[in-house]
């Protein structure tokens, strides 16, 4: 098996770590001092044990101010969660809204957006890793995600529109394939520009037009999507 399971298992022991303490401290060091207000966004990164989805030998590094690894053999990361944070507050979802969650890796990002809406579609384009993201889902008890394997710049129109998007990391361009999936005063987020310069975005649908307004929420920087960097300029 190319990646190393992070899901947990009668023998999933990574350390002596007390893993609950480590969430306390994430909440309160990094989310509550970012203007993280939303309490269901709070409740949810203190249930959630993120170590479970980044692999054994890196559950050490789960709760720190990083972008954590997720899995031996890819170059995806967890987002920094005072970033994941401020991104999916600044979505404002709704208990009745459809997410579509685009690079979910190994799951947690979905894990936290289930907290909030009714449906989520966790798109990934690695098998393995949507594989990964399944078993970690099913074994956090979270039943309301549908996790589907495509390209992440195509998103996932089976089940568009969508109420909100959440791009799980950086693009270099500006991402209109995926606004066009949005409903009605649909909101997608996503990071901006390569590290370590980008802004976390907002854009907004408004009244059936097929282009979204976006303006900037925060500076920001995030590991770079598959398929989401600038073509390179033509050189005469």
């Amino acid at each position: 098996m190319l990646y190393e399971t992070a899901v947990a298992s009668s023998s999933w022991n990574p350390s002596m770590t007390d893993f609950a303490a480590a969430r306390r401290m994430m909440v309160d060091g990094q989310v509550r001092t970012s203007d993280v207000t939303d309490l269901r966004i709070i409740s949810a990164m203190l249930e959630l044990p993120r170590e479970r989805f980044v692999s054994a030998a890196d559950a050490g590094l789960a709760y720190l101010d990083l972008d954590v690894p997720v899995a031996k053999g890819t170059v995806r990361r967890l987002l920094k969660p005072m970033v994941l944070a401020k991104m999916v507050q600044a979505a404002a979802i709704k208990a009745g809204d459809r997410v579509l969650d685009v690079g979910c890796a190994t799951g947690y990002s979905s894990a936290l957006l289930a907290r909030l809406a009714r449906e989520v579609v966790a798109l990934e384009e690695d098998p393995a890793l949507a594989r990964l993201a399944d078993e970690n889902l099913k074994a956090v008890g979270t039943s309301n995600v549908t996790v589907a394997t495509g390209a992440l710049t195509e998103g996932w129109r089976t089940l568009a529109p969508y109420d909100v998007i959440f791009v799980n990391g950086a693009t270099e361009i500006v991402p209109d394939a995926l606004c066009h999936q949005l409903g009605d005063a649909g909101r997608l987020v996503a990071v901006v520009g390569r590290a370590p310069a980008g802004r976390a975005m907002l854009y907004r649908s408004v009244g059936g037009e097929k282009e979204a307004s976006g303006w900037p929420i925060f500076d920001a920087a995030a590991p770079l999507l598959p398929g989401f960097a600038k073509p390179p300029a033509f050189v005469f």
